[in-house]
């Protein structure tokens, strides 16, 4: 049951009482008495959440985005460095070792018709078996003569110039020709390297015994040439 308060103002109903500390209340009858009252707590409730804002917040969220943006970044760049393709800074051109090894025969002999001495067209089938040699990039005299004192009787060795001049007979009994358009060169896949000549060793049937790309020493090719003349 409530009691009255100090000044004989308790509930006349039994309610409980205010607290003591709140002092004398009094409501009074137009509520718009308590207009001023109302404004003062409004602008406390507007400072109070004006001041409980986390204007922090925002920085704080920003740093860990921005550590994470330049570490992307950076993973970024180090695979285009790593993918980039690169060009070479020198100016030399990639010199590739040549091979010296001898290569598969392509196929047989093609028919073609090289160019004689006297500018008669000469079927090269029409002189096998034979050894050809190809001394448009060096006449290699000392070589075709070797070639030519160990062939066989039967074979033909004979030199070939990419041109229509079949040009002189350096080494006797060496037959010259002239291949105008350099289509046994081509077909053989054998390229001019100065100061050595290329050979190729063809039976009786057309058929490449063996292609050897610089005419070297007598053994290299001795004991095909040999066979030729079986």
């Amino acid at each position: 049951m409530g009691v009255p308060d100090a000044d004989g103002q308790g509930p006349p109903d039994g309610l409980p009482g205010l607290p003591p500390e709140w002092g004398r209340v009094v409501v009074p009858d137009d509520a718009s008495a308590l207009a001023d009252e109302a404004r003062q707590v409004r602008r406390e409730l507007r400072r109070t959440r004006q001041g409980s804002g986390r204007p922090g917040v925002p920085a704080r969220l920003g740093l860990p985005v921005l550590i994470l943006l330049v570490s992307v970044l950076v993973t970024l760049a180090g695979l285009a460095a790593v993918t980039w393709p690169r060009t070479t800074r020198s100016g030399a051109p990639t010199v590739l070792p040549r091979s010296t090894a001898a290569p598969q025969p392509v196929g047989p002999l093609p028919a073609l018709d090289l160019v004689g001495a006297d500018d008669t067209p000469v079927p090269l089938r029409s002189l096998l078996p034979a050894m050809i040699i190809l001394v448009d990039a060096c006449a290699c005299a000392e070589q075709v003569g070797i070639a030519a004192r160990a062939a066989p009787p039967g074979v033909t060795v004979v030199t070939v110039t990419e041109g229509r001049s079949a040009g002189p007979a350096s080494v006797p009994g060496v037959r010259p020709l002239g291949d105008p358009a350099g289509g046994l060169r081509s077909y053989l896949h054998l390229s001019a390297h100065p100061g050595t000549a290329a050979a190729v060793l063809v039976d009786r049937q057309g058929s490449l015994v063996r292609v050897v790309p610089e005419l070297g020493p007598l053994s290299d090719y001795g004991a095909d040439l040999a066979r030729l003349g079986g």
